[in-house]
């Protein structure tokens, strides 16, 4: 960024005036919709925006985590979002949370350990892309592999906090010395190094090839699979870009569907909405604008990039434009099972064209292409 990017000014026509400063010039620059808003925004919707490099970063012995919740975007409340990295062999503690957890894994490659209330042992190494699900309430555990290892974490409640889980060192820690000796049929002493605080993230070798490990606790024995490999499923192609869908219909044990977009330069996200699902959306990659249409005659556009967190509550209108030159990539998650839009062109091209143009004054020209044009998700 130059310093020409201090020359954007407030201004659009004439209305506005110059902003002399102090100013954030590169702040201005990369959200230029938030500077200078279109004339179309209008009212008081609140911010749907907040950026993982201005969250918090708790550094630990091998890694690192930061989260976006409520605190950081009050407007979701009904999920919050961790992005976490483990260098090679790092292990995430065992442990267990109130919320569920929905991953997607950003780059490396990680080991991924449930034991689920059946008894059931679910072990599988993941890579890029691909996602793992684990239940409110299930004890699982995450370790780097070879070259370490970083990953996005969404949780179906936004008042989730990454440094409010159940830990078994502190599980452990916070019972009675004589108590835990009697759960395991054993001495006293036999415990007398359990740790007296949480390890959280901490460093062990890289663990053994995955068949080894598997056959040590008998094999993979549960009865559902709490990972998903996406290259099980070919994304789809649209005009402008490609999209793929990832919920229960693919993934039975989530309650969280999600969708993964690229976006080609130029291209957008059609106009939609969410009739039972909130949206919130981590941009891996690229330049995004987004409108968020509420009533009454509510609007607002927000600029993302790479790192930035996006949020939309149910219901509400919006699209996602890729305003850069490259691919725009965004992962979506929905607080829902199954995933579900509201097209506006779907809409418009299914309902009687008289109504249509009774509302919105269009002439025919405009009525043949509709009834041609169907929702094509990325356009």
């Amino acid at each position: 960024m130059t310093d020409g990017s201090k020359d954007i000014q407030p201004i659009r026509g004439n209305k506005g005036a110059t902003d002399p400063g102090p100013r954030n010039p590169l702040l201005d620059a990369q959200n230029p919709d938030v500077l200078i808003p279109p004339e179309t925004d209008n009212g008081g919707l609140p911010n749907l925006k907040f950026s993982f490099g201005m969250a918090h970063n708790r550094l630990e012995d091998g890694g690192w985590a930061r989260e976006v919740t409520v605190r950081e975007l009050p407007a979701a409340r009904t999920m919050a979002g961790v992005d976490m990295r483990l260098d090679a062999g790092v292990v995430r503690e065992l442990h267990w949370h109130k919320e569920a957890e929905w991953a997607y894994v950003l780059q490396g490659r990680v080991r991924f350990t449930v034991v689920d209330p059946d008894r059931g042992v679910w072990i599988d190494d993941l890579g890029p892309g691909d996602l793992w699900f684990a239940p409110a309430g299930v004890p699982h555990s995450i370790q780097g592999l070879e070259g370490g290892t970083e990953f996005l974490l969404v949780f179906d409640d936004g008042n989730f906090s990454e440094n409010q889980t159940l830990l078994i060192t502190e599980f452990m820690a916070h019972m009675p010395p004589e108590v835990v000796a009697k759960n395991f049929g054993l001495p006293p002493s036999q415990f007398a190094s359990i740790p007296k605080s949480q390890k959280y993230i901490f460093r062990m070798p890289v663990p053994d090839a995955l068949e080894k490990v598997r056959a040590e606790v008998g094999g993979s024995t549960a009865k559902q699979a709490f990972t998903y490999h996406t290259a099980a499923k070919e994304p789809v192609s649209y005009p402008g870009g490609k999209a793929t869908v990832i919920d229960a219909a693919d993934f039975p044990v989530t309650s969280m569907a999600a969708l993964i977009m690229e976006i080609e330069p130029g291209g957008m996200r059609e106009l939609h909405w969410h009739p039972d699902a909130d949206e919130w959306q981590f941009y891996k990659e690229g330049q995004a604008r987004m409108t968020v249409f509420d009533a009454t005659a509510n609007a607002r556009t927000f600029n993302y990039t790479a790192g930035d967190v996006g949020f939309v509550p149910r219901t509400l209108g919006h699209y996602i434009e890729n305003i850069g030159t490259g691919v725009l990539r965004i992962v979506n998650v929905f607080n829902r099972p199954l995933y579900k839009d509201i097209s506006l062109n779907n809409w418009m091209a299914l309902t009687p064209p008289a109504l249509v143009q009774a509302h919105l004054n269009l002439d025919e020209t405009v009525m043949k292409a509709l009834r041609k044009e169907r929702s094509t998700l990325v356009r």
